[in-house]
C-alpha cells in the first residue's frame, strides 16, 4: 500500500470515530442524560417571571372607593438585545419620542445589564400597539397604577405611592405594609421576542394586599373641603384646616387642608401643597382653651358654674404688663367669662388655681403629646413644663399663649367636652374604637357645654348658629409671632365647636391662617365655616332637629 492509500486511509477512519463519538455523544445525551438537553433548552426559553401584587383599596366608611389600583404595562428592554440589532434603535428611539443620540448613549451606558426601563406604567392599549411591531429585545411587564377617585379632596388623607407602589404619603405611608401585598414568582416560556407563549408553573403566588376601610365619610369630606377652599380665597387668607370627629367613638369623619393637590397629577407639585396642616402644624390656641382653664377651675371644688368674678374696670395688671378687655365687662359668672372671652376674667380666675392643675389638665387633653392615628410626620406640639411659674406666665398659659397644639389635637380636646368628660384616642380605621378614660367629671363638662352654648347664643360665637339644631364652641384669634414678636398685622382665626348640644353627635374646628382682609377674627370667618358645613352634615347623617336649638 502506498502512501497516499495510508493517508487517506487514516483521514477516512478519523471521521468514522469522531461521527463514532459524536452519534455516541446524542444516544447518551438523548437515553441517558436528556435531561442535560432539556436545561440547555429551557434556559433559552424558560423564564423566572415577577407577578406584581394587587395593592389594597382605601375606601370610605359607606365604601366609596378613595384609592384602587389599575392594571398597566411597563415596557422594558435588554440593551445587549438591541444593541445586536441596531437597525432597531432608531425605530424604539422615536416610538417614545426620544432623540435618538440620548437614546443610543443610554443604551451604550447599559449594555452590561439586562434589564432597563423604557417607559413605566403605560395603558396597556397603547403598549400592546408597541409589542406587536416585535422589536427583539423590547419587553413588557404587567403592573398596577394607584388612581384616586375623590383627587384633591381626600388627597391629605389618602396620600399617594411612588411608582413603584410604596406609599408616600398620607394613609398609603402609614399603612403601606397593610396594602401593598407580596409579589410571586412563576415560570413561563417565552418565544424569541420575548413573548409568554405558555405559563407552565407558579413557583410562589402573589399574595394581593388587603382593603382598607377608613372612618371618614367622603360627603362630609366634600363639604368641609369645598367651604374651607371658598374661605380661604374669600379672605385671602394662606392655608387652613378643618376637623370633623364623631364625639361619641373619637373617629375622624373629616379631615381637609388648603391648599391641596391632585393626587393623580403631581406634576409641578409644591411640597406645602402636600403637608397635612391639621396634623403637622402648631398654633398657640388662644380663647379655644379658656373652657378647659374653667374645668380645672371647676373640678378644684372653689368654684360653682354660677361663681362671679368682677372684671371691671376692663383691664388687669400681672406685673408690668396690662391685660385688657375689649370694654368693661363689670361682673361675669364663668359662663360670662367664655362667651364674652374675658381676658380679665380668665386672668383672676387663673391667679386663684395652681398652675400645676391647670397643666395636668391641658397634658391629660393631649396637649403636649402626638394624637398617634399613625400619620407621618405627625407633630406632638409643645406644652411647656416649667419648675417655676411666674405670674405673667400662669395667665397667659390659661388663656392659651406660650404653648402650641395641632388642629387635630384641639378637636380631640373638644371631643372630651362633647363626650361627656371621656377622652378617646381619635381613629381613621373605621370601627377602631378604643377604651376611652376619664379626664373630667361629667358634672364639669355638662356644664361647660352649657357655658359654651352662651358663645352661640350671646357671645362672640353667633355666627356658628345653626338653625333647628343647638351648637356649644368658643371662637379664638391669635397674632401670630414675627421676628420681633407678636404681630398686629398677621393673625390666625379658629372656631372649635359641637353640635347638637344634648347628645353630642359632631365635633368641630376650623382653622383659617393669615387671612388677609379687614375681618381676621375667629367668630367673623371661621364660625361661618363650621355652621355651613355642620348644617349639612346634620342633614346627610340624618341626625334631627332639637327642641332647644339655636336661631
Amino acid at each position: 500500500m502506498n502512501a497516499l492509500n495510508i493517508r487517506f486511509a487514516v483521514v477516512i477512519a478519523g471521521f468514522v470515530l469522531l461521527a463514532t463519538a459524536m452519534g455516541s455523544r446524542l444516544i447518551f445525551l438523548h437515553v441517558v442524560d436528556h435531561e442535560f438537553l432539556q436545561d440547555q433548552g429551557d434556559a433559552r426559553s424558560v423564564r423566572a417571571e415577577r407577578i406584581n401584587a394587587h395593592r389594597g383599596m382605601v375606601r370610605d366608611h359607606t365604601g366609596k372607593p378613595l384609592a384602587i389600583s389599575t392594571p398597566v404595562t411597563s415596557l422594558w428592554a435588554n440593551p445587549a438585545e438591541l444593541l445586536a440589532n441596531p437597525e432597531n434603535l432608531p425605530l424604539v428611539a422615536a416610538i417614545f419620542d426620544v432623540p435618538f443620540q440620548k437614546f443610543e448613549k443610554r443604551i451604550q451606558e447599559n449594555a452590561h445589564r439586562t434589564f432597563v426601563y423604557l417607559r413605566r406604567q403605560m395603558p396597556p392599549q397603547l403598549a400592546e400597539k408597541i409589542l406587536e411591531k416585535k422589536i427583539t429585545g423590547v419587553y413588557a411587564q404587567k403592573e398596577y397604577q394607584r388612581y384616586y377617585p375623590a383627587g384633591e379632596i381626600a388627597a391629605h388623607v389618602v396620600g399617594f405611592t411612588n411608582i413603584d407602589d410604596e406609599g408616600q404619603e398620607g394613609i398609603e405611608l402609614a399603612f403601606n405594609d397593610w396594602l401593598r401585598g407580596e409579589p410571586g414568582k412563576k415560570k413561563v416560556l417565552k418565544n424569541l421576542y420575548g413573548d409568554v407563549v405558555r405559563d407552565i408553573r407558579p413557583m410562589v403566588d402573589a399574595v394581593a394586599g388587603k382593603n382598607l376601610d377608613l372612618s371618614i365619610d367622603l360627603r362630609l369630606q366634600y363639604l368641609a373641603y369645598r367651604e374651607l377652599k371658598s374661605a380661604i380665597q374669600f379672605h385671602g387668607a394662606k392655608s387652613g384646616s378643618f376637623v370633623i370627629l364623631d364625639a361619641k367613638t373619637g373617629q375622624i369623619l373629616s379631615l381637609v387642608n388648603q391648599p391641596s393637590y391632585n393626587p393623580n397629577n403631581r406634576i409641578g407639585l409644591e411640597l406645602a401643597s402636600i403637608r397635612n396642616r391639621a396634623v403637622t402644624d402648631v398654633f398657640e390656641p388662644g380663647s379655644t382653651v379658656k373652657p378647659f382653664t374653667v374645668a380645672v377651675a371647676l373640678e378644684s371644688g372653689l368654684y360653682e358654674p354660677s361663681s362671679v368674678i368682677d372684671t371691671s374696670p376692663g383691664f388687669v395688671r400681672v406685673g408690668n404688663k396690662t391685660i385688657p378687655d375689649p370694654r368693661n365687662l363689670g361682673e361675669l359668672d364663668l359662663g360670662g367669662i367664655i362667651a364674652y372671652s374675658s381676658q380679665v376674667g380668665i386672668t383672676k380666675l387663673a391667679l386663684t388655681l395652681d398652675e400645676y392643675e391647670v397643666w395636668s389638665m391641658f397634658s391629660e387633653l393631649g396637649f403636649g403629646h402626638p394624637v398617634g392615628i399613625g400619620f407621618p410626620g405627625e407633630s406632638a406640639g409643645y406644652l411647656p413644663n416649667r419648675r417655676r411659674w411666674k405670674d405673667i406666665e400662669r395667665v397667659t398659659f390659661a388663656y392659651g399663649y406660650g404653648f402650641q397644639v395641632t388642629p387635630l389635637q384641639l378637636a380631640a380636646a373638644y371631643q372630651v367636652i362633647a363626650s361627656g368628660g371621656i377622652k378617646r384616642d381619635l381613629s381613621l380605621v373605621k370601627g377602631d374604637v378604643g377604651e376611652g378614660h376619664r379626664v373630667m367629671s361629667e358634672k364639669t363638662a355638662e356644664a361647660l357645654k352649657v357655658m359654651l352654648s352662651r358663645v352661640i347664643n350671646e357671645g362672640t360665637g353667633s355666627l356658628a348658629s345653626i338653625a333647628d339644631y343647638s351648637v356649644a364652641g368658643k371662637t379664638g384669634t391669635v397674632r401670630k409671632v414675627g421676628e420681633s414678636g407678636y404681630e398686629d398685622t398677621r393673625h390666625m382665626a379658629f372656631f372649635a365647636g359641637m353640635t347638637p348640644v344634648d347628645g353630642t353627635r359632631l365635633v368641630g374646628v376650623v382653622i383659617i391662617n393669615e387671612p388677609s382682609g379687614k375681618e381676621y377674627g375667629g367668630g367673623a370667618i371661621a364660625a361661618p365655616v363650621f355652621a355651613r358645613v355642620m348644617k349639612e352634615a346634620l342633614r346627610l347623617l340624618n341626625i334631627p332637629p332639637v327642641a332647644e336649638a339655636t336661631s
